[in-house]
């Protein structure tokens, strides 16, 4: 088991694991809307599948919403 900090929590992971198999395995919510962070550099999502998490590694899911002034 790996320590990786997702979204600022710990979290145990078995490695091998790439982006695409972490967002699938911690059920990230509207993983279609969702960009990512690996240590502070945003992940293109062409390029999940081949970025592997390693240990120690901070991954951010964000989400940009959108709004407007009323």
């Amino acid at each position: 088991m790996a320590k990786i900090y997702v979204n600022g929590e710990a979290q145990e992971v078995a490695l091998p694991l790439n982006v695409t198999q972490l967002i699938k395995q911690l059920l990230v919510e509207n993983p279609e809307m969702v960009s990512v962070q690996v240590n502070e550099e945003f992940a293109e999502r062409e390029d999940w599948n081949n970025i592997e998490v390693k240990e120690g590694d901070k991954v951010d899911f964000l989400y940009f919403m959108g709004g407007g002034a009323r």
